[in-house]
């Protein structure tokens, strides 16, 4: 029976992607959740950084005719040279500058909803769950900072015989990771870098929690685990750091993990533009594919089932 309470819990998400065959087995709807702990340099989806919905705009489509600027319920737009600005730390995300644009030049990232709005959205795939093993899975962002409502999701979607996942960066207090993942299937656990002030200085937060918090979920929550590594060029994508972070997982966690290495892709790129930032441009490439290749031979060399990408 569907938990009534549960259905009521509000959060706060910025997608629902379905037909998705990136996080996790099978056929998956991944829902993406806002707010995440972490500040990592090449973070692919900013949008999801802060709790609060955001605005996207487009320059490129804004004409300049102040519309937004009119209704902005925080004064946080003005027209400069032909063209709308936003003072960001003013923005709220109430999202009035997007209803009104005629050249829809912006938009809102993120909405309230109830979780029990999210499992109606998500159990309309039911039937692709069914023929391919697949299940909804909470990413992010980080969905532990939206403890109550991820376990509340997950929750509906266990009661409906529905597979869960979970992906994490894993930094969070350990009674929280328990409230939640004790409804989740399977972890999908991200590991940014093993050199401690690499890994502060690369994400903002030291790792020595996450790395804590990934033996105690395996070993005393026994949840199946998928360990994923971001592989960044210039950052984390050394031999001496994949070799230190299979060995953890092997020695730590054990073999049955699979590992995934996530080639860096330019896409989120566009995306701190569209928030008016320009921190999240690393000018960087991706890891060509021989050298991918030469990374995934050094993880299977611990014993560890391995694949590149998603």
């Amino acid at each position: 029976m569907v938990n009534l309470s549960d259905k009521s819990v509000q959060g706060v998400i910025f997608n629902i992607q379905h037909y998705s065959i990136h996080d996790g087995p099978g056929i998956r709807t991944t829902v993406f959740i806002k707010g995440c702990p972490l500040r990592c340099l090449w973070c692919q989806n900013p949008e999801s950084q802060l709790l609060q919905p955001e605005v996207f705009f487009n320059q490129e489509k804004c004409v300049g005719c102040g519309q937004c600027a009119a209704v902005c319920p925080c004064g946080a737009i003005e027209i400069q040279e032909g063209k709308a600005r936003t003072n960001r730390e003013r923005c709220k995300g109430r999202g009035k500058c997007a209803e009104v644009c005629p050249y829809e030049a912006r938009s809102l990232m993120g909405r309230h909803v109830t979780a029990g709005e999210v499992f109606h959205e998500v159990a309309k795939d039911e039937v692709f769950y069914e023929s391919s093993g697949g299940g909804v899975t909470l990413s992010g962002g980080e969905p532990l900072s939206q403890p109550e409502f991820a376990a509340a999701i997950l929750r509906l979607c266990k009661e409906a015989g529905l597979h869960t996942a979970v992906d994490t960066c894993g930094y969070a207090a350990w009674e929280t990771i328990k409230e939640v993942l004790q409804y989740a299937d399977l972890v999908l656990f991200d590991f940014k870098h093993m050199e401690p002030a690499k890994h502060q200085e690369y994400t903002g937060v030291p790792n020595r929690l996450i790395l804590e918090n990934a033996k105690r979920i395996y070993r005393e929550l026994r949840r199946a685990m998928w360990a994923r590594i971001p592989v960044v060029p210039g950052y984390n994508s050394t031999k001496e750091n994949i070799r230190a972070t299979a060995e953890f997982i092997s020695r730590e966690l054990g073999s049955q993990v699979k590992v995934h290495l996530l080639p860096y892709h330019k896409m989120g790129e566009v995306k701190y533009k569209r928030l008016e930032r320009e921190d999240g441009v690393l000018h960087i490439e991706p890891l060509e594919e021989e050298k991918m290749e030469e990374l995934k031979k050094i993880v299977e060399s611990f014993g560890l089932e391995t694949v590149i990408g998603g």
